[in-house]
C-alpha cells in the first residue's frame, strides 16, 4: 500500500489517522505542495486532479478523495470500524464528516487561498478574514450538530473514533493555525482533546510527518 502525502495537507492528514486506527502501514510518498510537486505530470497521470492524498493498494486499486479512502478502508479492513452498524447512525456520521470536508474544508484549501491572493490580489490580512469567517461559520454549525444531540459522547458519535472525528481533528489544526478562536466551540474541542489523546490521531498529527517543516 503506497500513501502519497503531504504533512499539512488535511486530506492527506485523515487518512493518515484511518490507517493507524486500523493498524495499517502505507509507504509514503512526499509531495511538497507549495513546491508544485502535485502538479508534475508522472503524478497527475495517477491522480488527474493534482490533490492529495492518493492511496494505491497492493492490488493496484487507486484513489483519491479523502472520504472515499476512508470508507474503501472501512469495506475492506472493517476491524476496527469507523462507521457504525446502523444505517442512521452512519447517515449522522457521514452529515458530520461532510460538514467539514464539504463545506469547510474546501473553500479553504490552500489552491483558494493562493487563488484569492495569487489571481485576485487579496490582502494577506483580507485572506486571514476570508479563512476566519468560513471556520466560525462552519464550525458553530457543527457545534450545535453535536452539542444538541444524546448520539455525541466521548467523540463526534457514541464513544469511539469515526469518520466524523477523522475529518474533525485536521480541520481544528488548521483552524489553529490561523489563529481563529475556537472559544465558542466548547464540544468540538472537547472532542477534538478526546481524539488527540490516542495514538492513531497523535501520531498522524502534521508537525510529527517526516516531511513536516
Amino acid at each position: 500500500m503506497q500513501l502519497y502525502t503531504y504533512f499539512r495537507s488535511s486530506a492527506a492528514y485523515r487518512v493518515r489517522i484511518a490507517l493507524n486506527l486500523k493498524g495499517l502501514v502505507a509507504e509514503e510518498s512526499y509531495l511538497h505542495l507549495r513546491k508544485g510537486a502535485h502538479l508534475e505530470a508522472d503524478y497527475l497521470r495517477l491522480n488527474p486532479q493534482g490533490l492529495l492524498p492518493t492511496l494505491v493498494d497492493d492490488d493496484g486499486v487507486t484513489l483519491s478523495q479523502s472520504l472515499a479512502i476512508l470508507e474503501y478502508l472501512d469495506e475492506t479492513r472493517p476491524r476496527p470500524p469507523i462507521l457504525p452498524a446502523d444505517a442512521a447512525a452512519r447517515a449522522r456520521v457521514r452529515q458530520l464528516a461532510q460538514v467539514v470536508a464539504c463545506d469547510i474544508h474546501p473553500i479553504n484549501n490552500l489552491k483558494v487561498l493562493n487563488y484569492l491572493t495569487g489571481e485576485l490580489g487579496v490582502s494577506e490580512a483580507a485572506r486571514t478574514t476570508w479563512y476566519r469567517h468560513w471556520i466560525g461559520q462552519g464550525m458553530a454549525a457543527l457545534e450545535r450538530l453535536l452539542a444538541d444531540s444524546p448520539a455525541t459522547g466521548d467523540f463526534c458519535h457514541g464513544d469511539g473514533p469515526t469518520i466524523a472525528d477523522i475529518c474533525l481533528v485536521p480541520q481544528v489544526y488548521n483552524a489553529q493555525r490561523f489563529d481563529a478562536d475556537m472559544s465558542p466551540y466548547p464540544t468540538v474541542m472537547r472532542i477534538n482533546g478526546a481524539c488527540l489523546a490516542l495514538d492513531a490521531f497523535a501520531k498522524a498529527a502534521p508537525d510529527v510527518q517526516p516531511d513536516a517543516e
